[in-house]
């Protein structure tokens, strides 16, 4: 069935919801030239579509993965995630904005899930990175079976941004807005220090405290501390923070790359100067990096920063691999030629994951909107039913038709924010918001 059609000086561009793995789209020649408006319409919606109507039925959940090509080598194709279940609410609240679908449409699913989520596992308040349809704990790995704090942390901040939007509607949705407060009340974060001053990420009810992973910055985590810190039910001193995922302010670093300061020190993390394009993305759904400051950084400029590095590692292509320039960029953890890879300028392998660049639109709009014509108007190829494949490489000419929920789900939510500013501005509302702010001695000053 033909979706959208836009015509523009005898030039057509053609969108498609088919299930195959045929090119959704399909151009002439000729470059197409259109708004940019209409191109970030149709991306947001097909990347919201990915949780839509890709996701799991039952639950209403968003699937870790779905495959055009229905091959899941290693995955069922029913397995949900808590995170990018976070991410997809985030996306409905930005499709009602968009008038992708109605306010009526988004409660229905939405109610539904919370329903869902009130009866999945959780382990000490703390939903799994996975579940089955049934709200069961599907193990990560061999000893991640259990309550996993950041996918957690991930989802918390969908619901409540969706709890500011539905609790001054009808009955119905102040309803629905009440069962998602009681379910991010419900998180015990003070459990997951084992009353030390750091966070760890995992535990699990047979393992316990085995896998012994404590969180320490900096990386994508940065909203698990401050929704834990903002808690009014079971919230960590302020000192964690500081102590755990600051360091005391070890963190903070003159280096450069690129000429371009990093700010704060990746290297405690992964050895890495900066890491792949997410850390500056998941936590910044919600939590508003434009005027956030601190002791530590400057937000906005840590994200931008971090994104004009990626941009320059594309055009200096240190490696020489072909296709990176000025237009074609971003790497993050995305599928890869040698299966699922933390992207980053130090450990490149040639591929580009388009939610790096796409998701980056609020810090680097130029660039990112380079990116996107690139993809839409030159290399049609590489777009599905649900928007951009997961990941490409012109230098291994390799792609599959393939998606991830972490990956698809931040573009509708970081384009919507660069355009409205419409789901930080739902989440920054958030009174406990507040509380997190003054705790960790954070100011926010929008512009």
């Amino acid at each position: 069935m033909v979706k959208i059609i836009l015509i523009f000086s005898s030039v057509i561009f053609l969108s498609c919801s088919t299930n195959n793995q045929a090119d959704k789209f399909q151009a002439q020649s000729v470059v197409l030239k259109y708004p940019e408006s209409v191109l970030l319409d149709t991306l947001q919606e097909q990347t919201f579509n990915y949780f839509w109507k890709g996701g799991e039925p039952i639950s209403g959940a968003a699937r870790e993965r779905f495959h055009l090509d229905d091959i899941y080598p290693h995955h069922a194709k029913d397995i949900v995630t808590s995170g990018g279940t976070g991410f997809g609410i985030m996306a409905t609240l930005a499709a009602v904005n968009r008038k992708f679908i109605t306010r009526e449409a988004a409660y229905q699913r939405l109610n539904k899930l919370v329903l869902w989520l009130e009866k999945a596992d959780r382990h000490h308040g703390a939903w799994p990175h996975w579940m089955t349809p049934d709200g069961s704990t599907k193990p990560f790995s061999k000893y991640d079976d259990g309550g996993d704090l950041v996918e957690t942390a991930f989802l918390a901040q969908g619901l409540i941004a969706a709890r500011q939007f539905f609790q001054k509607g009808n009955a119905e949705e102040k309803l629905l807005a009440q069962k998602m407060d009681l379910l991010w009340k419900g998180i015990d974060w003070n459990w997951y220090t084992k009353g030390e001053s750091v966070l760890y990420w995992h535990w699990s009810p047979v393992h316990e405290w085995k896998m012994n992973f404590a969180v320490r910055g900096y990386n994508e985590c940065l909203i698990m501390y401050f929704l834990a810190a903002a808690s009014p039910s079971y919230p960590i001193d302020a000192k964690v923070f500081h102590e755990g995922f600051m360091k005391n302010g070890e963190i903070v670093t003159d280096r450069k790359m690129y000429d371009i300061p990093t700010i704060l020190d990746h290297y405690d993390t992964n050895n890495m100067a900066v890491g792949p394009l997410f850390w500056s993305h998941y936590s910044f759904l919600g939590l508003n990096p434009n005027g956030l400051k601190d002791k530590y950084a400057d937000y906005w400029k840590l994200c931008e920063n971090h994104a004009k590095i990626h941009h320059q590692h594309a055009i200096k292509n240190p490696n020489q691999f072909k296709g990176y320039s000025e237009e074609c960029w971003g790497l993050t953890s995305s599928y890869s030629i040698k299966g699922y890879a933390g992207h980053n300028p130090e450990e490149d392998l040639g591929v580009i994951s388009p939610t790096a660049a796409l998701s980056s639109f609020p810090y680097t709009p130029a660039a990112s909107s380079k990116f996107l014509r690139f993809l839409y108007e030159k290399h049609p190829e590489y777009i599905g039913e649900y928007g951009p494949y997961d990941a490409f490489s012109f230098e291994a000419d390799w792609t599959l038709p393939r998606y991830l929920a972490i990956d698809q789900l931040p573009i509708p939510v970081m384009i919507e924010n660069y355009r409205s500013q419409f789901i930080w501005d739902l989440f920054m509302s958030a009174p406990e918001v507040q509380v997190g702010l003054e705790k960790l001695g954070m100011n926010s000053n929008p512009k």
